[in-house]
């Protein structure tokens, strides 16, 4: 790639608006503390560099030409931008970040939005926060319309990312308290497909997961209703369907005793869902990290022991990641 040769130094600017405006190279040389000789030799060689002549010195002032018209208004301009950037890249450096764009997984907003929106006051002048889709936040992060993401896609494909595990949760099934807890995969079949079952949407990586669950037991249920969001998947097991879902999804959906349906455990081990956040590498210093253990010990000391009370049954199986 070919290295741009620039007409002019920054440096330049700086004395060129010194002699607008302080009226002349004498007076100019003062306020910056440098010699008139000096002042007159960096002007020639912006003069020359541009070809253009910047002042008029037949007058007293010294006037500028149209080109040094012209000059002084971008200047001005571009001296104040690069001063903003250095600006915040200092404040980047000290942990504070001049905007932050964020995607949350909408399943953690009602656990986390408060939290974080207390953390950010005082370390980021503009927070704009997205909630909704992992892959939707996913796929505005590598297209830079985003920084950073909360959720259950850790990218691992992609280079160029920092990963910071915060959190894993099982999934559970949700039916009506008269359906017994299944025991085999053949049982779970059974009561998916014993009444209408609901599905996360296909678009979303939790109904993806677990679609990929249900063909690895060999279970094949009808696809009948599928929703984006979590409240509207309780919602239509409260009409009667049944659904693959986890702790903090149903926390989301305002899941609480006596809202007719019980949860139970899904009787093939090991399958659990996620949270991660997700940024571009070293591109915000180490507010990643002080990001992250916030989030922890906010999940620590109060969403884990919120969902502990209620979902007693799973109190083993969710855990704050480190």
């Amino acid at each position: 790639m070919a290295i741009v040769d620039l007409p002019f130094e920054l440096s330049s600017l700086s004395v060129f608006l010194a002699v607008c405006d302080n009226g002349s190279m004498a007076a100019a040389a003062r306020v910056l503390k440098v010699t008139q000789p000096a002042i007159s030799q960096s002007i020639a060689e912006l003069e020359s560099r541009l070809g253009a002549t910047l002042f008029d010195r037949n007058v007293r002032p010294l006037a500028l030409t149209a080109a040094g018209t012209v000059l002084r208004q971008y200047a001005t301009t571009l001296l104040a931008e690069v001063r903003h950037i250095a600006t915040n890249i200092q404040e980047i450096r000290l942990g504070h970040v001049p905007q932050l764009r964020m995607g949350v997984v909408d399943s953690l907003s009602r656990a986390m939005s408060a939290h974080i929106s207390r953390y950010m006051y005082g370390r980021v002048g503009r927070l704009i926060m997205h909630a909704g889709l992992t892959e939707t936040h996913a796929t505005a992060l590598l297209t830079r319309q985003i920084d950073f993401v909360i959720g259950v896609d850790d990218m691992e494909d992609v280079a160029g990312l920092e990963r910071w595990p915060l959190f894993e949760e099982p999934y559970l099934l949700l039916c009506p308290p008269d359906m017994p807890p299944p025991r085999t995969a053949q049982e779970l079949g059974a009561c998916l497909g014993s009444r209408p079952f609901v599905r996360f949407s296909q678009r979303s990586r939790t109904g993806a997961d677990i679609e990929r669950f249900l063909r690895r037991l060999k279970i094949d249920v009808p696809f009948q209703q599928e929703f984006d969001l979590p409240y509207d998947v309780f919602a239509a097991c409260q009409a009667g369907g049944i659904a693959i879902t986890t702790p903090l999804c149903l926390y989301e959906a305002g899941f609480a005793e006596g809202c007719g349906l019980t949860c139970h455990p899904l009787p093939t081990g090991h399958f659990v869902r996620r949270l991660t956040l997700v940024v571009r590498r070293r591109e915000f210093g180490r507010f990643p990290l002080d990001f992250t253990l916030f989030l922890r010990e906010c999940l620590t000391q109060t969403v884990l022991k919120t969902l502990e009370e209620l979902f007693p049954a799973f109190v083993q199986q969710m855990r704050v990641l480190s």
